[in-house]
């Protein structure tokens, strides 16, 4: 009966956020929003399906799946080219949010010292805010003809580097999170993580590279692409006390420059569409309690928005005004990167699982992605209108 039960729950999981994922689109929204509402609508307001450990676990495997993915899409080739310039925007673009993020926190709940609860739940509130997701502004700049100007380059490469520092932070912060763990152990195995992964990354790439050589687009590629992710996730968590995204994410990474890097990544995203990433959106809806959305939640929730929208404006602004660069282009820059989707909502629930903050926070998060979804498309286009970016890199 139990199984039966389990089948039932995800035809209508697949169903109903397929559905509403079409509709946001529809609206010129993410799907993802559309998907998360969907999990709102089935849990919180109709009370039709309800969190279950097996839904857990597949949306564990779903969020794995999607940092792999992202891992797989990393141009490394334009990290390398992007230079001083893109690193220290992303740099200054992480800072300023997490520090008005924590800031943001401890101002509506108290600050009762360094080490405290209060204070870690405000650094994973600064950690939220440090996530950029530019599809959204990627296609609106291929819509304008602009992807390839300057100020695009400037945005793909920064908001690349950006992931990589987020995550850096993000496992810094669930590290120092345990107390019975000192910050320089948390560097430590920080440090000897990303090491095992660069000395590690480079065998395993010249290993993979003869085997892709030998069998090239066959369905063995992919299958080692999967064993890879979830091998490098299970050795994050359990070896080095490393977030499991982390490790997937830098799966992707050791294999985004092989021969059949897109291959492997179509395989990916087709389980993931279909399966995996719906139940992970979907739960988060699930999981989302809005009968403790206070009035005090929600003036922090539209605290929250705020703050994450203009530090990433200040923050990669102001920082792009150092390298010379116009107003009007560091303007571009700055609500270029203020996009948030996935990894954002990754972040959250992964502070959710770890006891960091409760489930309410879903609802800012939610928040921020739908505003920043709707608001960074129109205003790139106002900008642009009133001053086209005429550098176009070759």
């Amino acid at each position: 009966m139990e199984t039966y039960s389990i089948l039932k729950d995800l035809a209508i999981i697949l169903v109903v956020a397929k559905t509403f994922g079409l509709i946001a689109r529809k609206c010129k929204a993410p799907m993802v929003v559309g998907e998360i509402i969907a999990g709102l609508v089935l849990g919180p307001v109709l009370h039709i399906l309800e969190q279950t450990d097996f839904l857990t676990y597949m949306s564990e495997i779903g969020v794995i799946l999607i940092m792999f993915s992202a891992g797989l899409e990393t141009n490394l080739d334009e990290l390398k080219k992007s230079g001083f310039q893109a690193f220290m925007i992303a740099c200054v673009g992480v800072a300023v949010p997490f520090i008005g993020g924590t800031v943001l926190y401890l101002l509506f709940h108290g600050f009762d010292g360094f080490g405290t609860e209060n204070f870690f739940k405000g650094l994973f509130i600064g950690s939220i805010m440090t996530a950029t997701s530019v599809g959204i502004t990627v296609e609106t700049l291929r819509e304008l003809g602009f992807l390839k100007g300057k100020v695009g380059q400037i945005i793909l490469s920064s908001a690349i580097i950006d992931d990589v520092i987020g995550i850096i932070v993000l496992t810094l912060v669930i590290g120092l999170k345990d107390t019975e763990t000192k910050p320089t152990t948390v560097l430590l195995h920080t440090v000897l993580f990303f090491v095992f992964a660069i000395l590690g990354g480079i065998l395993i790439y010249k290993l993979f590279k003869r085997f892709d050589a030998r069998y090239p687009h066959s369905r063995r590629i992919p299958i080692i692409g999967f064993a890879l992710c979830f091998g490098m996730a299970y050795l994050a968590e359990e070896f080095f006390g490393i977030a499991d995204i982390t490790g997937a994410y830098v799966a992707g990474i050791i294999l985004c420059n092989s021969q059949d890097a897109g291959y492997i990544d179509r395989k990916v995203s087709v389980s993931n569409y279909m399966i995996f990433a719906p139940i992970f959106f979907v739960l988060i809806g699930l999981k989302t309690d809005l009968s403790s959305l206070t009035m005090d939640m929600l003036w922090f929730s539209l605290a929250f928005v705020a703050v994450a929208l203009l530090s990433k404006v200040i923050g990669c602004g102001l920082c792009a005004a150092c390298f010379k660069h116009k107003f009007m282009e560091c303007l571009k820059i700055g609500v270029g990167m203020m996009t948030r989707g996935e990894v954002a909502l990754i972040i959250t629930q992964k502070g959710i699982s770890l006891g960091f903050i409760d489930t309410t926070y879903f609802s800012a998060v939610i928040l921020l992605i739908i505003i920043s979804s709707i608001s960074v498309p129109i205003l790139l286009k106002l900008l642009y209108a009133k001053s086209p970016d005429t550098d176009v890199v070759a």
